[in-house]
């Protein structure tokens, strides 16, 4: 860790929350629950991620522990919120990023890092120089400051935030931020201004993202009005720009300190998208003529809510181990 990056630490203001923690000191951590250490729960082959991340072999994702939104709904929970994962060096950064190279991945997908972006910054520019040849894509929930982007505008390739809410009063609820809308539109026109869309073809008139913005909106339910507002925003900054990626899979989590988050639900439906409002959300993306626009079909179950406690947190077909925090290497790197 250079100098620069630890005195970033030392009074923690990288995200908008600016906790002034000094989290490098061994027991103090920020709004985060993280201190300067980097901490990853997982590593693997994502099949589930939008098609030009995914592409043919998969997205390389790699889930950081900790996490500055903390929102009442995650389905990551156990590492974002309850600290699941193991500390990991510099060198094995490196060393998971060229084993997911290695295992054919399309590019390495930093998940929910914006609170450790300083000392990512520095990890993943060593491993462009140890070798990594694949693109970088920084997945966040866009709550960011431009100086925190700042630092890893050399080493992000693709941008793939959030856009999770527009209205203050349910982020207020559900994050704690209500702020959050102009703190992420914010981020997100950081983004479009760094990072044109640029692609490789695939066979079948498929594409490949080598760089560029995708932007993700998860549908609320019960929120359909919040959701025209964020399209609205959508249609007149990114399109064109970006592609954006409409998400219909909201799903009730189990979380153990669940009535302790009823209050923050209550500011949506905490249930299943229902199929009536499915069918309402394809009408109206079709009416804003998006140039780039992906969206989910509709799911029936919760069985694709991730478990971190298992070597394989998803199902075999969205995803093939690489690394795990309790098991280490799934396979010789």
């Amino acid at each position: 860790m250079t100098e620069h990056t630890a005195a970033l630490y030392r009074s923690c203001t990288q995200c908008p929350r600016a906790c002034g923690v000094n989290r490098a000191e061994a027991k103090t951590a920020g709004y985060c629950g993280e201190i300067q250490t980097l901490r990853i729960a997982s590593a693997c082959l994502h099949f589930g991620e939008e098609p030009p991340v995914t592409a043919n072999g998969g997205s390389g994702t790699i889930f950081i522990t900790g996490c500055n939104l903390r929102c009442a709904f995650c389905q990551n929970y156990q590492i974002s919120q309850q600290g699941m994962g193991a500390a990991v060096s510099q060198d094995d950064f490196v060393r998971i990023c060229l084993a997911l190279q290695d295992a054919g991945a399309e590019n390495i997908n930093i998940v929910t890092g914006s609170h450790a972006a300083p000392l990512l910054s520095e990890y993943i520019r060593h491993a462009k120089a140890c070798g990594l040849a694949l693109p970088v894509c920084w997945n966040s929930s866009a709550y960011e400051t431009a100086e925190t982007l700042e630092l890893l505008a050399d080493a992000v390739d693709i941008w793939l935030p959030d856009l999770k809410t527009l209205n203050p009063h349910v982020s207020g609820a559900c994050f704690c931020a209500e702020d959050y809308p102009e703190r992420a539109k914010a981020a997100i026109a950081f983004m479009l201004d760094r990072a044109p869309p640029r692609f490789a073809p695939l066979s079948g008139g498929r594409e490949k993202m080598l760089s560029g913005v995708i932007i993700r909106h998860l549908f609320l339910p019960g929120r359909m009005d919040d959701t025209r507002l964020t399209l609205d925003w959508l249609k007149t900054h990114a399109d064109g720009r970006a592609c954006i990626s409409l998400m219909s899979q909201y799903t009730p989590v189990p979380f153990p300190d669940g009535e302790k988050r009823l209050e923050a639900l209550s500011a949506f439906e905490n249930r299943l998208v229902s199929e009536q409002e499915f069918r309402t959300l394809t009408r109206l993306i079709g009416q804003y003529e998006f140039e780039y626009l992906f969206y989910q079909e509709l799911e029936p179950d919760t069985e694709w809510l991730p478990d971190f406690t298992r070597t394989q947190p998803f199902s075999n077909e969205l995803a093939k181990p690489v690394w795990h925090w309790a098991a280490g290497f799934c396979s010789a790197p």
